[in-house]
């Protein structure tokens, strides 16, 4: 029997690429999609190292026939698409007043953040309609459940529209099989350089407001990706689950 197939944006780094390992820790075949193909064949040779299976689509996801085609290839090869998890994001975003955000980095933000993630699942959901079956992890962020500790509309306006288009889909796409939940992490060093955001203590800061003050690890993310793509949780839908330390409740 094939291995279940999970694409996963943004998988050259960070979340992205944790997730990508768990789940090809767990039998998936895991297509590595990231706009940097270093990074990303980075990311497949760790998979191969861990014995896993993955393969590399580089990929720009604000690009929708880039992401058609990407779709296209998979259910070429492998003849179906199992689950989406999307965490690709603009990492050149800063704190920005918002009389100081540029129109280009308002357009920049929306297209990597929100339009990427729409083209991505709007190219898999024919093959999973048709199939009745699909899970689809949308990543947002803790940030947009607390009260903004820095000039970040840009970004919040992005990350809490992620989790209007998970209601949505999820509401549209259940009749079909297909669940669609969103994560969102808290504080998490992904190893992205992010010196805007301060000192190296961040992480020690952040886990001091945790209800579990230890730092957050993009495993932690992953553990809870993996969850909702598992066969099991076909009745959870809709949700947005907070990977935070207790930071915030919902």
């Amino acid at each position: 029997m094939a291995a279940p197939v999970a694409i996963v944006t943004g998988a050259g780094q960070g979340i992205g690429r944790a997730a990508a390992l768990a789940l090809a820790g767990r039998g998936q075949h895991v297509v590595v999609a990231d706009r940097d193909p270093a990074t990303g064949a980075e990311t497949v040779a760790l998979v191969a190292a861990a014995g896993g299976s993955a393969s590399l689509a580089a990929v720009d996801v604000t690009d929708p026939a880039a992401v058609d085609a990407m779709a296209a290839a998979v259910l070429a090869r492998h003849g179906a698409i199992d689950a989406l998890v999307t965490c690709a994001r603009w990492t050149g975003l800063v704190p920005t007043p918002v009389a100081e955000i540029a129109d280009a980095d308002w357009r920049r933000a929306m297209d990597v953040n929100v339009t990427g993630t729409f083209n991505c699942v709007r190219a898999v959901v024919p093959s999973m309609s048709a199939r009745r079956r699909g899970r689809i992890v949308i990543l947002s962020s803790a940030t947009v459940t607390l009260p903004p500790a820095r000039p970040y509309v840009h970004y919040l306006t992005t990350k809490a529209a992620l989790i209007g288009m998970t209601r949505g889909l999820a509401k549209e796409l259940g009749a079909v099989g297909i669940t669609v939940n969103a994560v969102l992490p808290g504080s998490v060093e992904t190893g992205v350089p992010r010196p805007h955001l301060g000192a190296d203590d961040r992480a020690a800061r952040a886990a001091a407001s945790q209800s579990v003050p230890v730092p957050v690890r993009p495993e932690d993310v992953a553990a809870a990706i993996v969850f909702l793509v598992c066969d099991e949780t076909g009745m959870i839908t809709g949700q947005s689950i907070t990977v935070d330390g207790g930071r915030s409740f919902l």
